[in-house]
């Protein structure tokens, strides 16, 4: 009854395609055409009018002027850029290889069937879908020094509490703990590979008197290492973005630009101080920081 009720649709379908007489192959790049279009407009032809515009002194209420490299070398003498740029390689750093391993550890974990790890798996995906606004919202109430539950915590097991967005260090720490619990995405990656590694392999290891670790060190990380890359590659670009709005709603990029990301600089200086050629540079900067980063990590993955 299925089968015949998708050929009938199938059919249907047919009969109203206006474009059944193309070969199928433009069919495909029509289907495509919607997508390559957005993206023309909304990545494509954004940065390169960004390209064009770091090389201009531009403040919006004048017509762009040209200054050559005058923009980035300015970025050499501005300790605020030197701050945000510092503080977006040092989250970089620690954040990405956290988050990968993370992602990777959990779904080794939950591999597992049983509602009990549906469940668990669920949880964990579940910070992925809340809008960033409301996550740092929540966290913002998390880490309150006088009532938020980590501190309540601390005092009734007789510790002090800490003043988690005051201090330059732990706040820097505390951007790093809200992007880690958002690793669902990830963790879905990995799980889905782990699921396509055959239980033959699994089971031959067990016969041969393979514990749990040296299963995961033998078998499973040779086998997830091309997915562990390309997961490496999407956090690290993701993670010279996803400080902007923690950093912003939790400490409002402080203490003493301690949580000052490039994202924060880049707006600041073109929507706040209207120069919008500087700010133009500075997303130049990010870019190729994300690519010097990403290039790294490909480097190193030819390498194994």
């Amino acid at each position: 009854m299925n089968v015949e009720l998708i050929l009938n649709n199938t059919a249907k379908f047919t009969r109203i395609n206006p474009f059944k007489s193309l070969p199928y192959r433009w069919q495909l790049y029509l289907l495509l055409a919607p997508f390559l279009v957005g993206g023309a407009f909304l990545v494509l032809i954004p940065m390169l009018a960004t390209l064009g515009l770091a090389f201009t002194q531009y403040d919006i209420f004048s017509p762009p002027q040209w200054n050559g490299l005058a923009n980035f070398q300015n970025f050499l003498s501005d300790v605020r850029f030197k701050r945000a740029l510092y503080n977006s390689l040092w989250f970089g750093a620690v954040a990405v290889p956290l988050r990968v391993s993370g992602a990777l550890l959990l779904a080794y974990a939950l591999n597992r069937t049983g509602r009990a790890f549906e469940i668990a798996r669920a949880t964990v995906y579940l910070p992925t879908i809340i809008p960033e606004v409301a996550y740092a919202l929540v966290w913002l109430l998390i880490l309150n020094p006088g009532f938020g539950p980590v501190n309540l915590l601390l005092k009734a097991i007789g510790l002090p509490g800490v003043a988690w967005l005051q201090d330059p260090l732990t706040a820097r720490g505390a951007i790093v703990l809200m992007w880690l619990f958002q690793l669902g995405e990830g963790f879905v990656l990995m799980l889905a590979m782990l699921q396509t590694i055959p239980r033959e392999l699994f089971e031959a290891a067990q016969i041969d008197g393979a514990n749990r670790f040296q299963v995961f060190r033998r078998l499973v990380l040779p086998l997830m290492a091309p997915a562990l890359f390309l997961l490496s590659f999407r956090d690290t670009t993701l993670s010279f973005q996803g400080t902007f709005v923690p950093g912003l709603i939790t400490t409002e990029t402080g203490p003493y630009y301690a949580t000052f990301f490039l994202p924060h600089y880049i707006v600041d200086e073109s929507f706040h101080m209207f120069r919008y050629g500087y700010g133009a540079a500075a997303a130049m900067i990010l870019y190729f920081v994300t690519a010097f980063y990403i290039g790294m990590q490909s480097l190193l993955a030819d390498l194994e």
